[in-house]
């Protein structure tokens, strides 16, 4: 039986919007400011230049599917002027499921099963983040200006003391080619579904590119609470990278070392617990536009 649609009066969703823009706005505040005066951020940039949703977008409160929008005193809610939202003759305003799926149900039905099979993995947390270190393997062309902590020769020899089990294709893909063929796994776009598994850090910071890909089906609440996730992820991922970080203020995570591992591996299952979590909730997300099966 469908969820009975949650109507919100304009006092609640006023009080919703302030709150989600001045809590979008703290989260981005740093990235903005040095946006202006063009000074780069080698780990917290990642999210807006690796993901594509903007400040402004995060700082845009959507209920939800499934959330009604009451007309307050000076009549409906800003979002009926926004794409797939609807009007009704009470001045009520609801995402417009039929729109949005006849625009977006591929990529509903596609996130859907993705979601879905990860969840229903186990986690695997025997990579150390080897994937950042195959990034830059047998290469002095490397994807971030920073120098390198066990420098070229040192790097080199991590990679090649490890085995390498990358499952994630949009890492894989930045793998250096002399890297490429020590992969135990060879992910491609068409293996997504079938290799993505939630002990990959990767595949928990992509929880909040599926949270913005659904779009304004997705309570602004929970696309922000992605966004922290994977900015949390993100400085783990960096920090147990080859790159020295110490005069950006990281200490790092030294993956080649017993110690180093056993801190990573304790993080990377907190983190794929908290992911789970988000999963989950935009599992319900995608199962509540999806028709019936």
């Amino acid at each position: 039986m469908p969820a009975v649609p949650a109507r919100l009066p304009a006092v609640e969703w006023a009080a919703r919007v302030r709150a989600h823009a001045g809590r979008a706005d703290a989260l981005t505040a740093g990235h903005r400011a040095r946006r202006a005066t063009g000074t780069p951020h080698p780990v917290e940039d990642f999210l807006f230049e690796y993901y594509s949703a903007r400040p402004a977008q995060l700082r845009r409160w959507h209920p939800g599917a499934g959330a009604v929008l009451l007309p307050g005193a000076d009549g409906p809610a800003e979002h009926a002027s926004w794409r797939w939202y609807a009007t009704g003759d009470d001045g009520a305003v609801a995402l417009d499921r039929p729109a949005f799926l006849a625009d977006r149900g591929d990529t509903v039905a596609f996130v859907a099963r993705l979601l879905a099979a990860t969840a229903a993995r186990p986690a695997f947390t025997g990579c150390f983040g080897l994937h950042e270190w195959a990034m830059v393997y047998r290469d002095d062309g490397h994807r971030h200006p920073l120098p390198l902590r066990l420098g070229q020769a040192g790097t080199d020899a991590v990679v090649e003391a490890h085995p390498i089990r990358c499952s994630h294709v949009d890492a894989f893909r930045f793998f250096t080619p002399a890297a490429a063929g020590r992969n135990r796994l060879q992910p491609t776009r068409d293996t997504q579904v079938d290799l993505e598994q939630p002990g990959c850090l990767h595949a928990t910071m992509d929880v909040y590119k599926w949270a913005y890909k659904l779009g304004p089906a997705v309570p602004g609440e929970l696309l922000l609470d992605c966004f922290v996730l994977a900015a949390d992820v993100r400085e783990l991922d960096m920090r147990a990278s080859p790159y020295d970080l110490h005069a950006a203020g990281y200490r790092p995570v030294p993956i080649e070392t017993p110690e180093g591992k056993a801190e990573y591996v304790a993080a990377q299952r907190a983190f794929a617990a908290r992911g789970a979590g988000l999963r989950a909730r935009l599992l319900d997300v995608c199962r509540g536009l999806l028709p019936a099966a």
